[in-house]
């Protein structure tokens, strides 16, 4: 059996061989011109229709992969660039879940986008050439077999050309041969030798048939599939594309959601940076908020200086005249030791006492009004002078004391009057509201606007919030008031209940003045 086989396949190879052989000389026949070839114009350009088919639509299974491909490297770049993201931001940060959340969301996002493009575009493209090979094949040996008809039919014409020749070569020695054989064999020869003739041509008719038959065959089917192959290209690429801009149009959608929650976690985190920032610098710009303890009592204010009143001045100037009507005989004794001090003493004794500081930031009211009067206000006026002539007090020669008359001021004058209506209480109404109007509390100084959070620590101090509006009222009794601290009432407080006793003490660094 093996021997079989093996002269089976040994009769094979030596047919594919004889094709070959029989092939590569009817192709150098034909381009030698010495045979002729069977051409079908109309079935070249459906195969050059289909090479180009084929050559187009391998060129767009190879970029789409490459579009998968950089789709996947994008993917892996996103994913990078999100979890080194997802590593800087700080768990305090605004967004902290909402930006983890999104990592996940875009990785999701980038995976299906890929795996829809590569089912609905890249296996489209993938299924459409897959059949086109076979195409290619059958068109490969259709033209082999077209190459084994022109050989079979060049064969069969040589036949047909060379039979009257062969018959009249062999009727000559026939002739002869059967002239010198006995009778009865005569008619065998001729009989064998019209037998051979006939047997070459009729193979040679009947491989023309069969080649003829088999090339036919193929080239009717390929001139059915060639045209619908090539008008269907035209809905493979229309699925495709449409396709892979819909799944586009789908993942960019999405993306943009994504790029745009992005977007607003980062500005609500640059607010907060901002808010923060202008905190710390509020804080490194004043002292800090824990440092601040209420001080002791500030020094007791000195007492008020008073101008003399006309009445006082006149009953002065009243003793004054007694004394000088009336001597005394001891007068000059006692004047020689003891000496009445003028009024030019008491304005040097009020030169060289020093004047205590005053804070004017620190009392407000004092600055405004208070012990001293109004020197813009009040009016200047003649104060009267005891060492001119007809005021002076001077001593006789003889040692009495003598008294000059003097002119005395008219303190009802307007420039006295004035004095008198500049006096102590007109500027502290300037600076204090009387509480006359009902929208203001009664006390107020001025309006402060909180910049810091104050916790209050004891039962008479006022709690505040970032941006809290106060309105600072005067303490009832200034000596209460400690350095740095002021006093007063929220302003929502005041217009809802009206009530002056929720006032508080509180720091006064804390706030801003508006």
């Amino acid at each position: 059996m093996a021997e079989i086989g093996k002269g089976v396949t040994a009769g094979k190879l030596a047919s594919n061989v004889q094709k070959r052989l029989t092939r590569a000389q009817e192709k150098v026949l034909q381009k030698l011109g010495k045979a002729d070839e069977t051409r079908d114009a109309a079935f070249e350009e459906m195969v050059a229709n289909f090479n180009k088919q084929m050559t187009e639509g391998t060129k767009l299974q190879k970029d789409l992969k490459a579009y998968l491909t950089a789709v996947k490297t994008m993917h892996d770049a996103s994913r990078r660039l999100q979890d080194c993201l997802a590593e800087m931001y700080e768990p305090d940060w605004f967004g902290k879940e909402e930006m983890d959340a999104m990592a996940e969301d875009t990785d999701t996002l980038w995976l299906d986008y890929h795996q829809n493009v590569t089912d609905k575009s890249l296996v489209t493209i993938d299924t459409y050439l897959a059949q086109l090979p076979d195409i290619k094949a059958r068109i490969a040996k259709r033209d082999r077999k077209m190459v084994d008809f022109d050989s079979a039919r060049h064969h069969f014409a040589s036949l047909q050309k060379g039979k009257k020749k062969d018959e009249a070569k062999i009727a000559k020695p026939a002739a002869l041969l059967e002239m010198a054989a006995p009778s009865w064999a005569q008619g065998l020869i001729s009989a064998h030798q019209v037998a051979q003739t006939n047997l070459s041509y009729n193979q040679a008719e009947e491989e023309l048939g069969r080649a003829q038959r088999i090339f036919e065959e193929l080239n009717v089917e390929l001139q059915d599939e060639l045209p619908a192959l090539w008008d269907r290209r035209v809905g493979v690429y229309v699925n495709t594309f449409q396709s892979l801009a819909g799944h586009q149009e789908k993942f960019h959608k999405e993306m943009s959601k994504l790029s745009q929650n992005l977007n607003d976690i980062m500005t609500k985190l640059e607010e907060q940076r901002q808010l923060n920032e202008e905190a710390n610098h509020s804080e490194s710009a004043s002292s800090a908020p824990k440092a601040v303890q209420r001080p002791g009592p500030p020094p007791s204010r000195p007492p008020p200086r008073l101008t003399p009143s006309p009445d006082q001045r006149q009953q002065h100037a009243g003793q004054l005249e007694d004394e000088t009507s009336v001597p005394d005989a001891n007068t000059e004794s006692t004047d020689t030791a003891l000496q009445a001090p003028s009024w030019d003493s008491w304005r040097e004794q009020d030169a060289t006492e020093p004047e205590p500081e005053r804070n004017d930031d620190r009392y407000p009211e004092d600055a405004q009004g208070g012990w001293d009067y109004n020197e813009s206000r009040a009016q200047s006026y003649t104060q009267p002078s005891w060492d001119d002539v007809e005021g002076q007090e001077s001593w006789s020669q003889d040692g009495g004391y003598a008294a000059h008359s003097y002119t005395e001021p008219n303190w009802d004058d307007d420039d006295g009057a004035n004095v008198d209506q500049g006096g102590w209480g007109d500027d502290e109404e300037s600076a204090v509201t009387n509480g006359s109007d009902g929208e203001l509390p009664p006390g107020f100084l001025y309006k402060v606007k909180a910049i810091h959070d104050y916790a209050a620590t004891d039962g008479d101090e006022l709690e505040l919030k970032i941006g809290d509006m106060v309105l600072v009222v005067a303490f009832d009794n200034p000596d209460e008031q400690d350095d740095g601290w002021l006093m007063g009432v929220t302003e929502s407080s005041w217009m809802q209940n009206k009530d002056i006793s929720a006032k508080g003490v509180f720091p006064e660094n804390f706030t801003q003045k508006v």
